[in-house]
């Protein structure tokens, strides 16, 4: 009997339902668009290009995931094609060989640690204390937003969406040495500006 019931489950196919995407996931959606956007504009727009994508694809929704997964994968993609077009401008601007004189000003070159002068304070929070992680949280949101469009993408893909780096560089088009200066200098960044903000 339990087996039975289980293989009901594996072959269990979702069938989409357009009529009810917006009012199901629109809202999902946005929030998911704009936590690695931080951009309503363009956050709206990949939303919409993401239900007309979606629909123009309706034949191709097997139900084997579920409507918001899918549609989910398409935002991804839409994302991803966002700063593919945006980071040919931004890497002509990026310089390997500064980074590589930030990171040994940062860290030590034989261990890999943090030199004493640039070593980050401490906090001071308390995992228990829900009121100081969601401040916390609304800081560092605000220090994302704050960063390059490409700079934003390449962190939240691999810290939001833990997408390995290999395949980061190729959604974005990134060689590993751009990647790598992307995020050392994003961690620097985001560093700076929490000790900043963070009392």
């Amino acid at each position: 009997m339990q087996n039975e019931i289980s293989k009901d489950v594996d072959h269990k196919r979702f069938v989409a339902e357009p009529l009810t995407w917006v009012v199901n996931y629109a809202d999902y959606l946005y929030a998911f668009a704009m936590s690695r956007l931080r951009n309503e504009a363009v956050a709206k727009d990949l939303v919409q290009d993401t239900f007309l994508a979606a629909l123009q694809r309706l034949d191709t929704f097997e139900g084997k995931s579920q409507e918001k997964t899918w549609l989910t994968a398409i935002l991804k993609n839409k994302i991803a094609d966002f700063y593919r077009k945006k980071s040919s401008v931004a890497l002509r601007d990026l310089k390997i060989s500064d980074a590589e004189g930030e990171q040994h000003n940062f860290f030590d070159a034989e261990t890999g640690h943090w030199n004493k002068e640039h070593s980050p304070g401490a906090f001071g929070l308390e995992a228990e204390d829900p009121l100081m992680m969601k401040e916390l949280r609304a800081i560092l949101n605000d220090c994302i937003a704050k960063l390059p469009g490409l700079w934003s993408a390449v962190f939240s893909m691999k810290h939001m969406d833990d997408l390995e780096s290999e395949l980061i560089c190729t959604e974005l088009k990134l060689t590993a040495a751009n990647f790598w200066v992307i995020m050392h200098r994003t961690k620097l960044n985001l560093r700076a500006c929490l000790q900043k903000n963070w009392n």
